[in-house]
């Protein structure tokens, strides 16, 4: 019989490094001084720490290997961590990286707006989206039935949208640092 709640473990390949410090780090125990790296991942937003390997030198919004297979930066992946466990850097870094996730997988992001549904009879996924009320939404589904959208560019010329990376981006940052009741982008703690 499957342990847990019948969800499949989901673990990020790639992340962006949020902050990196020497801190104490508890070995059993031993009490070590290593490398810790706050780290947001690039699939499902999760907030990690890691410890880097001896020597390796890494910078707030590198973008780092951290999958199962041999890792080039990263010794070991100590676990998730909740918002209020970042550092101030790792904090005010955050933001930045989520909007670079986003924008270099846009069309993942644009495939959200093209397949989002109804969450209830009354709500729809689109309209949990900061700045998308009942307007926007009747426009990008009416818009969507046209012809899907191919890009950021193209959902804002043919909607009127401002800005979809930070509409995606103030969402993911709510997700993150709240507890939702829905959870669009990120995954559940």
């Amino acid at each position: 019989m499957a342990r847990g709640r019948g969800r499949e473990k989901k673990y990020e390949e790639y992340a962006y490094v949020l902050d990196f410090m020497l801190r104490e780090i508890r070995a059993g125990r031993r009490r070590l001084t290593g490398p810790v790296v706050q780290l947001v991942g690039e699939d499902y937003f999760t907030l990690l720490e890691a410890v880097a390997k001896i020597g390796v030198e890494l910078k707030p919004q590198d973008r780092i290997y951290i999958g199962r297979n041999e890792r080039e930066h990263i010794a070991y992946i100590i676990g998730r961590i909740s918002y209020g466990d970042l550092t101030v850097t790792a904090k005010a870094e955050l933001p930045i990286a989520v909007e670079t996730i986003i924008m270099r997988n846009e069309k993942r992001f644009v495939e959200f707006f093209n397949t989002a549904g109804p969450l209830t009879p009354r709500l729809h996924a689109l309209e949990l989206l900061p700045g998308i009320g009942k307007r926007y939404m009747w426009l990008i589904l009416e818009e969507r039935e046209k012809k899907p959208f191919e890009s950021f560019e193209d959902l804002q010329k043919r909607t009127g949208l401002p800005n979809p990376v930070k509409i995606i981006a103030k969402r993911v940052m709510e997700e993150l640092t709240e507890e939702p009741r829905y959870r669009l982008f990120t995954r559940p703690p």
